[in-house]
């Protein structure tokens, strides 16, 4: 039976036809091979893009740590008054733009956390300060996550706090708070984030109002193979709806630091069957990104003969993956990454 099953999604794939759930829970499977499994996603890398790989330069921005969802994944936020948490003045966002500029970054992606005592416009500003200092700088700002609390907090809705938003600068959207879409997981991991119906719905208004934006799956901690499947499935079906999604970015949950920190960290073998399973479902989806502050930098490498065709950016390091003890290097000079994509073929 199982070989059946293989033979039927290697014809499938083949012929260019869309896999089902049923199939990338099969994937999953341990006597499934990651080797034919990564073969199969190189086949479909190679298709959409033939033997390029892509990075950008690009820094991270946190404007806050202080955030009001204390969610059990996250090793970075803080309550007001905790010793380290932090509030970036004006002139330290400046300073952070200038040192993207003089570090030839042509990007800064833009998260916070979400302060209780910050109103929307404390955010706008930090955009529209940054582009009227730094125009040609594109601003990837702000998650779905926060994009639906700025608007509830305003009592307006999310395309005018999109609109103000692109007013302002934002060129294009993050995908992290997506985490996993799956209910019951989400209430055990984030049970005070917006569901995943508010999420898809902030991207799609986005896509609408000419934004393009990436996506996420936060995996390795409570879900299992259906509950990512789930995920994609949601994911694919956004994308054949609204078209806007740019790049799908597979993120490895490091339990270091949060109060899950029992739980064992992802084997080698779920992250890269992982990328790989999401190159084979997402058909729809041009890019799939080996994001090597995630996975770290070896890792992410090998990831590019498993479907990936991204290597995110020479950026300097998130605090957030820094806080979960991430141990990859802060930043990943152009040099290095394109020494490890011609040593990946």
């Amino acid at each position: 039976m199982a070989d059946a099953q293989w033979s039927e999604i290697r014809e499938k794939v083949a012929a260019g036809e869309r896999l089902s759930a049923a199939d990338g829970v099969f994937l999953y499977r341990p006597d499934v091979d990651l080797h034919d499994v990564g073969g199969l996603a190189d086949q479909v890398r190679q298709r959409k893009n033939g033997n390029r790989v892509f990075y950008n330069r690009n820094a991270h921005l946190n404007p806050t740590n202080i955030c009001v969802y204390e969610c059990d994944l996250c090793a970075y936020n803080r309550k007001p008054g905790e010793p380290d948490a932090y509030v970036m003045t004006p002139d330290e966002v400046l300073q952070a733009g200038q040192e993207a500029i003089d570090a030839g970054c042509t990007e800064l992606h833009i998260v916070s956390g979400i302060h209780p005592d910050k109103a929307f416009e404390w955010y706008l500003d930090v955009v529209r300060s940054l582009h009227a200092v730094f125009p040609r700088l594109h601003l990837k700002a702000f998650t779905a996550v926060e994009i639906a609390w700025f608007a509830q907090s305003t009592k307006r809705n999310n395309r005018m706090t999109l609109e103000d938003l692109i007013r302002v600068g934002v060129g294009s959207l993050p995908g992290g708070g997506a985490e996993i879409f799956a209910p019951e997981i989400r209430a055990q991991i984030c049970p005070r984030k917006p569901d995943a119906r508010t999420w898809l719905g902030v991207h799609r208004i986005a896509h609408q109002l000419g934004l393009r934006t990436n996506a996420t799956m936060l995996f390795g901690h409570v879900e299992q193979a259906e509950h990512r499947i789930d995920h994609l499935m949601e994911l694919r079906r956004q994308q054949d709806a609204s078209g806007g999604f740019q790049t799908f970015v597979p993120l490895v949950f490091h339990p270091q630091n949060t109060k899950l920190a029992h739980i064992e960290p992802a084997s080698t073998d779920l992250i890269l069957r992982t990328v790989a399973i999401s190159r084979l479902m997402l058909d729809n989806f041009d890019h799939i990104k080996a994001s090597w502050g995630s996975l770290g930098v070896d890792l992410a490498q090998a990831a590019l003969a498993c479907g990936a065709d991204d290597l995110d950016g020479a950026v300097r390091q998130e605090k957030p993956g820094r806080a979960a003890g991430i141990r990859a290097a802060a930043v990943l000079t152009d040099l290095e990454i394109r020494r490890r994509i011609l040593e990946a073929g």
